[in-house]
């Protein structure tokens, strides 16, 4: 068997420790996660998180941006499961809020993110999604079925919405009550963007 290559064993390393930081953060919040411990779990020194992260934040923003791009992606699979275009469109806002029911997400993407790594807006992995929406709203743009109005400014409004409606599910104190309030107002705003009601 080869040996791993220094980049192999870089990316072995990265994985490790982003994987020990999910479990720590997701376990204790950011605040009360120990670099000592959370290093130790990964079989590596505290040396090995500085060089791949920076630092305990660094380590924060890997790990939001891998948990919110799988959102993106289960998300991303409703929508296609749904048949793409519009209602591929809804399935994914509501997939994606629905998301905030798990544990795991309320506290380490909707609560720590936030507070600790700024607007969420900012983040890569929301800007992946940003160019996904883009590229579907110019479909149905091209198609006719939306209102002729700015795709980059539609797009984020709707990401926008589906994000906060994420934020408050996850920090509400009754998160399944919230949810179906959320998804109710998220279907009922972005439904005024279709040239004709999606139930005609």
């Amino acid at each position: 068997m080869a040996a791993k290559t220094r980049a192999e064993k870089m990316e072995e390393t990265r994985v490790k420790l982003i994987a020990a930081g999910r479990k720590a953060f997701a376990e204790k919040g950011y605040v009360s996660a120990s670099m000592d411990e959370l290093t130790a779990t990964a079989g590596l020194t505290r040396g090995a998180l500085y060089h791949n992260f920076g630092d305990k934040l660094g380590l924060l923003g890997a790990v939001v941006d891998e948990i919110d791009s799988a959102m993106a992606q289960k998300a991303k699979d409703a929508g296609e499961a749904a048949g793409g275009g519009w209602n591929g469109l809804i399935a994914e806002g509501r997939t994606y809020i629905e998301l905030a029911l798990d544990p795991e997400i309320q506290r380490i993407v909707l609560r720590d993110g936030p507070a600790f790594l700024g607007d969420p807006s900012q983040w890569p992995s929301q800007n992946r999604c940003l160019q996904a929406t883009i590229k579907t709203l110019n479909e149905l743009a091209k198609n006719g079925a939306i209102k002729p109005v700015d795709i980059e400014a539609l797009a984020r409004l709707l990401n926008g919405v589906a994000l906060n409606a994420a934020l408050w599910v996850g920090t509400s104190e009754d998160p399944q009550d919230t949810l179906h309030k959320a998804i109710a107002a998220f279907e009922c705003l972005a439904s005024g963007v279709l040239v004709k009601p999606a139930s005609e």
